[in-house]
């Protein structure tokens, strides 16, 4: 029951910041299952199980909020499925030593790369209005589904920073398009784990505690997404992913790092955690406060326009 409880709160905690930043519940929620032993294709593929009911729930709010843009979703969702299926297939074939370290190291880097995207970068918004081309959505969906089959997460890591890096559409409907379109991704990798393990090692009692988490954060998330700012939640998240798996790679097989190298490993990571939060938290600050970018009501280059305000909608070219 203790562990029930832990992963319905694990659950609750990652979908409110896959809802407001649009990544990590899968990252998050598979770290965690890794981090306590899980097989990891049985990790994955419980998350997937789960995420079925909690990307629904979350599009439907993202969708009451006005936070979909549902040509995105269908340009980069439908590819995403087809790599989801084909990652599931492949992790679950996979041996378990071989599966842990590799998907802490797509974990890792997914990690990496958020804490340093939203530390140092922000959210560019100064193409927006331009279109997003299909040619660059739907091979973007089919790598952004194989790395979330087979890590466990992925999509929203890879998906959400690329489109936003374009600063063609809006934050919030990027969040709600790429939180929507994960539903198909999903389905397509429960699929392909049922195809390559049947039930074995999915924990139906996990996936459910996880979803009931997932289910009450869901609409809180849509709606935080027009409040919170993503680059300071950004940071803090990709910090967490980095220190989990990071943990995972010291004591598995390959490294078997002792105490003394695991210890001082992690306070190296903790200081540039720490760092990386303050820089965000000052950029967030310097940023609200600094005149408007001529032309375009946006303050500064953080993030553009606040989350919740309104901007035209974003044609898909064909």
């Amino acid at each position: 029951m203790k562990t029930l409880i832990l992963l319905a709160l694990a659950g609750l905690g990652a979908q409110l910041v896959d809802g407001s930043l649009g990544m990590a519940y899968g990252v998050t929620s598979t770290s965690l299952l890794l981090f306590i032993g899980t097989n990891p294709a049985a990790a994955s593929a419980t998350v997937h199980l789960a995420e079925i009911g909690t990307t629904l729930a979350s599009g439907a709010a993202h969708w009451r909020f006005g936070n979909v843009d549902w040509r995105v979703v269908a340009r980069i969702g439908i590819p995403g499925a087809v790599g989801a299926f084909a990652g599931a297939t492949f992790l679950s074939n996979l041996s378990t030593e071989v599966a842990g370290p590799v998907m802490a190291l797509i974990l890792l880097g997914l990690g990496v790369y958020v804490l340093g995207r939203f530390t140092f970068l922000g959210l560019p918004t100064g193409n927006l209005g331009k279109p997003l081309r299909k040619r660059f959505l739907s091979p973007l969906g089919v790598v952004a589904g194989f790395l979330d089959a087979t890590g466990g997460g992925g999509w929203g890591p890879v998906g959400t920073p690329a489109i936003l890096a374009s600063g063609r559409l809006e934050p919030r409907k990027v969040i709600g398009s790429i939180d929507t379109s994960e539903f198909l991704v999903a389905v397509a990798a429960s699929a392909g784990f049922l195809v390559g393990l049947g039930s074995e090692g999915v924990n139906a009692s996990w996936a459910v505690a996880l979803l009931v988490g997932g289910l009450i954060a869901a609409p809180v998330a849509a709606w935080l997404v027009r409040h919170v700012p993503p680059r300071v939640l950004g940071s803090a998240v990709g910090g967490l992913i980095v220190l989990t798996n990071v943990r995972t790679l010291l004591r598995s097989d390959w490294l078997g790092a002792g105490d003394a190298t695991q210890w001082t490993v992690y306070a190296v990571l903790y200081a540039v955690w720490a760092a990386a939060l303050a820089h965000s938290v000052r950029e967030h600050r310097r940023q609200s406060t600094a005149p408007a970018a001529p032309g375009t009501g946006v303050p500064g280059q953080d993030g553009g326009a606040p989350l919740g305000a309104d901007a035209p909608s974003t044609p898909v070219s064909r």
